[in-house]
């Protein structure tokens, strides 16, 4: 099953074009207002996508440097994934995940066990979003430590359920729902250890875990300095505090490791994971040292933590299909080399452009920041009427944000970078 080569963008009419604008009209009659941004323009409505080409309903063709929110590390469509989904689809479509479980279930806990960082036995909890990994995540700490605070990063997100919300900083994503959370977060600044004592000390309730993205994903590529992640095992080794390993953005190879803490040969104590797990499918795991994990009582026939669709089929095998593609297609291994030169070719090209204050990045996670985010909304919208779609990030979006499939061919992925720099200037 060998995956199409991407095309170059190749656009039919303007972008938007007029099948885009009227379904954007009716989706402003039926949806809640809050949810998909439609002024001054619309958005394109996608029809479909492979490997790292999208079409849109107008016919027009992109390669796409988002990987639709990083989530294709395998490519839109794999066709091993897609004949994974159907095979399981066709077999078993849906189980009853937490009473009489699928054997797809068994079989990716298994391989996520696998993977955790540092070997050793491991333990899972499944979920369909990243906030569910997250909220899994910090249940798992309050019941091994006995302390429900916890101290997180300014700049960071990590998803916008209660419990995942209150460790996520942005004020704009908090304040409307304030008066919900339980305030048992503190923040500091990222990269900086000394700052997570200050804040630790300043907690409402006493501190069971620190909750840290490797490199923050929406707060705008953030790269920590060398041995941060190193120093942050060795605090929370001395304070007794459980080291949460937010790896739903930059797993599953994204930075050209496996899991971005392995660059500095950090175990943490819990790890989560999704958007990449399966390349396209909704699943997503919080994986945790067993001696942590086991802090869960034994069910006793009600789970404390669970869902109506915890390991829903098909999703455990996309995920498996998806682990499989990227081990037989050296994926890891070609984010790295192509992320080495597409990091090179931005920083020689795009940092000597006006405006343009920083390069930064690991792998196929590249974040080219601009003076403020005017100039990096204009160079969004330039690249889409030119075929790219990519995202702005940060918390007052001036970093473009790069992030296409870990599948996409060297010589494109330059090409369209190339063209990036052009909508820069």
């Amino acid at each position: 099953m060998i995956p199409a080569r991407t095309l170059p963008p190749e656009l039919a009419t303007e972008v938007p074009g007029p099948r885009s604008r009227a379904l954007a009209a009716r989706l402003r009659a039926v949806e809640s207002r809050n949810v998909t941004c439609l002024a001054p323009e619309p958005p394109i409505f996608w029809e479909r996508a492979s490997g790292a080409n999208v079409w849109d309903v107008d016919g027009n063709r992109y390669v796409d440097l988002g990987g639709a929110f990083a989530v294709a590390n395998a490519g839109h469509a794999h066709p091993r994934i897609v004949a994974a989904v159907a095979e399981q689809a066709a077999r078993l479509l849906h189980g009853m995940g937490d009473v009489h479980p699928s054997a797809v279930k068994v079989e990716l806990l298994e391989a996520l066990a696998a993977r955790f960082p540092g070997g050793g036995p491991a333990r899972a909890v499944l979920g369909s979003s990243g906030s569910d990994a997250v909220e899994a995540a910090l249940e798992t700490a309050q019941l091994a430590t006995g302390r429900a605070g916890a101290v997180a990063f300014e700049g960071g997100y990590h998803g916008l359920s209660l419990g995942a919300l209150d460790a996520t900083s942005r004020a704009d994503f908090r304040e409307p729902f304030a008066a919900r959370l339980p305030h048992a977060t503190v923040f500091a600044r990222y990269g900086d250890v000394e700052d997570v004592r200050r804040a630790a000390r300043e907690t409402r309730v006493p501190v069971g875990a620190v909750i840290v993205e490797p490199v923050q994903g929406r707060g705008g590529v953030r790269v920590p300095p060398p041995g941060f992640l190193r120093a942050l095992r060795r605090l929370c080794d001395a304070e007794g505090w459980l080291l949460v390993a937010d790896e739903i953005f930059t797993g599953c190879g994204r930075t050209g490791r496996f899991f971005a803490c392995e660059r500095e040969g950090v175990v943490p104590d819990l790890l989560c994971v999704g958007k990449g797990l399966a390349s396209g499918m909704p699943i997503s795991a919080c994986v945790g040292r067993a001696a942590v994990m086991d802090a869960w009582p034994e069910s006793r026939g009600e789970a404390l933590h669970t869902q109506t669709f915890l390991g829903h089929p098909p999703s455990c095998a996309a995920a498996l299909a998806s682990l499989a593609v990227l081990d037989e297609e050296r994926l890891v291994e070609r984010a790295d080399e192509a992320g080495a030169a597409a990091l090179e070719l931005l920083a020689r090209r795009a940092a000597a452009l006006p405006g343009v204050k920083e390069v930064r990045g690991l792998g196929l996670m590249l974040g080219v920041e601009c003076d403020g985010p005017e100039r990096a909304l204009r160079a969004v919208a330039r690249a889409l009427r030119r075929g790219l779609l990519l995202l702005p990030s940060g918390e007052d979006g001036r970093v473009l944000q790069v992030t296409p499939p870990l599948s996409i061919e060297r010589d494109v992925l330059l090409a369209a970078l190339e063209e990036l720099c052009a909508c820069l200037a």
